[in-house]
C-alpha cells in the first residue's frame, strides 16, 4: 500500500472506531495505559496518525473508550461464571475467580478499569456507570443467594457485599504484584465460601 493509499484509507474505512479500540486492547496487554498513545494505536491499526482524532478527541477520549471496553470484558467473564454456577455460594467464589483471574490475565487493562481518572470513584462516566451498577448488583444478588444457603446468615447483604469486593479486589492485587499465586488466591475464595 502507497502512502497516499494508506493516507486515505481512514476514510474509506466502515469501522475506524471499532479497529482503533482492537488496536487499543492488543497494545494494552503487553503495555501499561500510560504507554498507550493516539500515534501508537494508529500505528497499530495501520491508518494514519490523523484518523483516531475523527473519533476521539484527544488521548483522555480514546482512553475513556477503551476503559469502557476493558470493563465490559470485565463484567462479561464474571457474568459467564455466575451463569454457569448452581448454587449461590458456587456463584460468589466463580464471581471471585473469574474477577481475580481477569485481573491477573489482563493487569494492564484492571489498571485502567480502576485509575481514577478515567473512572472516578462514585462519578463513572455514561458508559462505565451502567457497568459498574451491573457487577455491584451482580455480586450483591450471589451473596443474597449464598445467605439463602446459610452463609453469612444473618449478616447485611449489602455489608457482605462490600466485604467480598474488597476481598477480591485485594486479592487480584496480591496476585499481580507478586505477593500471592493466582492458585491460592482462588484456593482462599473456596475457603471463604465455604468449598475449602
Amino acid at each position: 500500500m502507497s502512502r497516499s493509499e494508506q493516507k486515505d484509507r481512514p476514510y474509506h474505512h466502515g469501522h475506524l472506531r471499532e479497529s482503533l479500540l482492537a488496536a487499543a486492547l492488543d497494545l494494552l496487554k503487553d503495555n501499561p495505559p500510560s504507554a498507550i498513545s493516539l500515534r501508537g494505536v494508529a500505528k497499530q491499526a495501520g491508518v494514519s496518525h490523523a484518523a483516531p482524532y475523527h473519533h476521539f478527541a484527544n488521548r483522555t477520549a480514546l482512553m475513556e473508550a477503551l476503559g469502557v471496553a476493558c470493563m465490559e470484558r470485565f463484567v462479561d467473564r464474571q457474568r459467564e461464571a455466575v451463569a454457569a454456577a448452581s448454587s449461590g455460594r458456587d456463584a460468589l467464589r466463580d464471581q471471585g475467580i473469574a474477577y481475580v483471574r481477569y485481573a491477573a490475565e489482563e493487569p494492564h487493562a484492571f489498571e485502567l478499569i480502576f485509575d481514577p481518572s478515567i473512572c472516578p470513584p462514585g462519578n463513572p462516566g455514561p458508559g462505565t456507570a451502567e457497568l459498574v451498577k451491573e457487577n455491584l448488583t451482580m455480586l450483591a444478588s450471589c451473596v443474597a443467594r449464598a445467605q439463602e444457603e446459610g452463609l453469612f446468615a444473618g449478616s447485611d447483604t449489602a455489608e457482605v457485599s462490600t466485604a467480598m469486593w474488597g476481598t477480591v479486589h485485594g486479592l487480584a492485587h496480591l496476585v499481580n504484584e507478586g505477593h500471592l499465586d493466582l492458585d491460592a488466591a482462588v484456593a482462599s475464595l473456596g475457603a471463604v465460601t465455604g468449598w475449602a
